[in-house]
């Protein structure tokens, strides 16, 4: 693989097939998957989705990242093995549709400390396995748009969005304009919702690849054990 890393991925079941259809690729089997039939949608799913596809639908807990010279994957999965041991289930609360700047996702109706904290303890106790960022992967994060903690963030961790910055999402779209976003968000909504449980719990996390064509397959799912 080219990069991993470390997301929630829904576990089997109603909403991980249609969102897995939706986005029109199976990170688990590594398949494009058949698109829904969904009427009232500004625009059809496949030009809707074609930037997030290639991740499969997700929230990043660990942003995309390169081994460090020397490191194995081998060794990336048992860390990734002994780091699930030790950490709890998070409980998040409901979950909503909504528009999240210029994309649509599915976010916590009420941010969670408890989770941002859950998520940097995830990028820390990995980021010795990680390469540093190369000149191409710092531009890409637009810095000069980024605060200074945002900065140091990006610098230090490889990701400018943790803890205070930090805002867990499953992103359904990408940048759209704010009418077509609002109705994705109207007709999604009332589908997507009673497919997810409330409270909304993170019971385990999953390893990521991408391949060379660019697309992440799901590697490894680990309970939460702690």
């Amino acid at each position: 693989m080219q990069r991993y890393a470390i997301y929630y991925a829904p576990p089997p079941g109603r909403f991980a097939d249609f969102t897995a259809s939706w986005l029109g690729w199976d990170p688990v089997t590594g398949q494009p998957a058949p698109r829904p039939d969904i009427a009232g949608l500004p625009r059809s799913i496949a030009d809707l989705t074609q930037a997030p596809q290639k991740y499969g639908f997700h929230g990043t807990l660990k942003a995309p990242f390169r081994l460090a010279d020397g490191v194995p994957e081998a060794q990336l999965l048992s860390a990734c093995a002994e780091l699930a041991d030790g950490l709890a289930p998070v409980e998040i609360g409901a979950m909503k549709v909504a528009r999240i700047g210029g994309f649509v996702a599915v976010v916590p109706a009420v941010e969670s400390s408890a989770l941002a904290a859950f998520a940097m303890t995830i990028v820390r106790d990995l980021d010795p396995l990680r390469a540093p960022l190369n000149a191409r992967e710092i531009a890409k994060r637009n810095p000069d748009r980024l605060n200074d903690r945002q900065r140091a963030n990006l610098m230090t961790w490889g990701y400018p969005h943790l803890m205070e910055d930090f805002h867990f999402h499953l992103t359904l779209t990408g940048n759209l304009p704010p009418d077509e976003a609002e109705t994705v968000v109207d007709v999604l909504g009332p589908i997507i919702l009673p497919m997810i449980e409330t409270p909304f719990v993170i019971r385990d996390i999953c390893l990521f690849g991408e391949d060379d064509a660019g697309r992440f397959h799901l590697m490894q799912r680990y309970a939460l054990a702690g």
